[in-house]
């Protein structure tokens, strides 16, 4: 059976709650001072073109995984109890996202630590404790995909060529 992964990521993502059009108004958050012209339709556009990514494929799958065996208590411990408690020091489920971000350079980093600090939108969204609900990768995720999409947006800008 051959899978599309496009289509399998972004099923994951909508039912753990994240929709494209909930990424690129992240994206629309964060660029439209920059880009004052910037459109939904643009921003949905940069999205999927991330997602079309074998390396954002990647994460998606692995991090989506894991919060699901967390939710569902499958993991050893001490993992189980860093994954609950979402232990600040953990820090792997930043890591990760690295991938994503050097898709478009270093501007991603710095447009998901924006992201990250203000946690705007779907990103409080996620961040809610919920009983049962595990989301310690998937914020970081869905920060770091509106982030690549951001710095996309930026590379492909005409007012910003030389």
């Amino acid at each position: 059976m051959k899978y599309d992964l496009y289509e399998y990521c972004i099923d994951l993502l909508v039912q753990r709650g994240v929709t494209i059009e909930s990424m690129a108004e992240l994206v629309l958050f964060s660029q439209k001072k920059y880009y004052p012209e910037l459109t939904i339709d643009d921003a949905i556009y940069a999205i999927q073109r991330v997602l079309k990514k074998r390396e954002v494929q990647n994460v998606i799958m692995t991090g989506i995984e894991l919060d699901k065996l967390a939710e569902a208590k499958m993991l050893s411990e001490p993992f189980q109890k860093i994954m609950e408690k979402d232990n600040p020091l953990y820090g792997i489920d930043e890591v990760i996202v690295f991938s994503i971000l050097n898709l478009y350079g270093s501007i991603g980093f710095t447009n998901y630590g924006y992201l990250d600090k203000l946690k705007p939108m779907i990103l409080e969204k996620l961040n809610e404790n919920h009983e049962g609900v595990c989301n310690v990768f998937l914020d970081d995720i869905v920060g770091a995909i509106a982030a690549a999409a951001c710095s996309k947006i930026a590379h492909n800008h005409e007012s910003d060529e030389i």
